[in-house]
């Protein structure tokens, strides 16, 4: 069985935990984070899950990140890492049609999502929901919302063209995009009509992993 360290409320987590549902590989999952416990976050005085500032756990992942790996003895860190090793050694038909152009495709539209989303959408979940109300900034939720809208739109574009990121087909390189969406979608936010993402996560919410791991709204707003 794969061990995995993480939360449910991170994003990194989410992709993993649910590409370990699309390989249908069992798993354990550990709580771990320096930042969020059961309670909330740390800049409200929470206690955080802990373990990643453990000299155990640094000896897997020397960034006291999450998630973490352990299959079978084979660690590794870093979630986009982690879907391509799942894919390829569990479901690569299912994943990218063992194709390693689609492979390429999928996994440029997981480096595009790091890339454009995630810092942005990092500022306003501490800005919505994790920093204490005195300590937020309208001007920080503003210009990160800003900053979602121009790549979104290049998104948007994309899956007028296709089903899915990476072609017809669902892709591990769809994984991380839509967690990112998700969570942009439940700060509802000002933005303007996005037909084909909403199309496209339709698509995608009839998937277990998704259902799971990433849809529940207590999995992106939690304080």
């Amino acid at each position: 069985m794969i061990k995995i360290w993480g939360r449910p409320t991170s994003i990194c987590t989410q992709r993993a935990l649910w590409g370990l549902v699309e390989a249908g590989q069992p798993f354990e999952l550990t709580l771990a984070s320096a930042t969020m416990g059961p309670n909330g976050h740390v800049s409200k005085g929470n206690v955080p899950y802990g373990i990643v500032d453990t000299p155990a756990y640094r000896a897997m992942n020397p960034n006291s990140t999450v998630p973490t790996i352990d299959d079978d003895g084979f660690v590794l860190w870093e979630s986009i890492a982690i879907l391509t090793y799942l894919a390829g050694r569990y479901a690569p038909e299912k994943l990218y049609g063992s194709d390693p152009r689609k492979l390429a495709r999928a996994t440029q539209w997981m480096l595009w999502t790091g890339e454009y989303l995630l810092e942005p959408l990092h500022v306003l979940v501490m800005e919505l929901a994790r920093l204490p109300e005195a300590q937020r900034n309208p001007a920080n939720v503003e210009k990160a919302r800003l900053a979602v809208l121009k790549p979104l739109a290049v998104l948007e574009e994309h899956l007028g063209k296709q089903p899915f990121v990476a072609g017809d087909a669902f892709t591990l390189g769809d994984i991380p995009v839509a967690c990112d969406v998700q969570r942009w979608l439940h700060f509802d936010l000002k933005r303007p009509p996005m037909p084909n993402i909403t199309s496209w996560q339709r698509r995608l919410g009839v998937r277990d992993g998704f259902k799971r791991y990433v849809a529940p709204k207590e999995h992106h707003l939690a304080g």
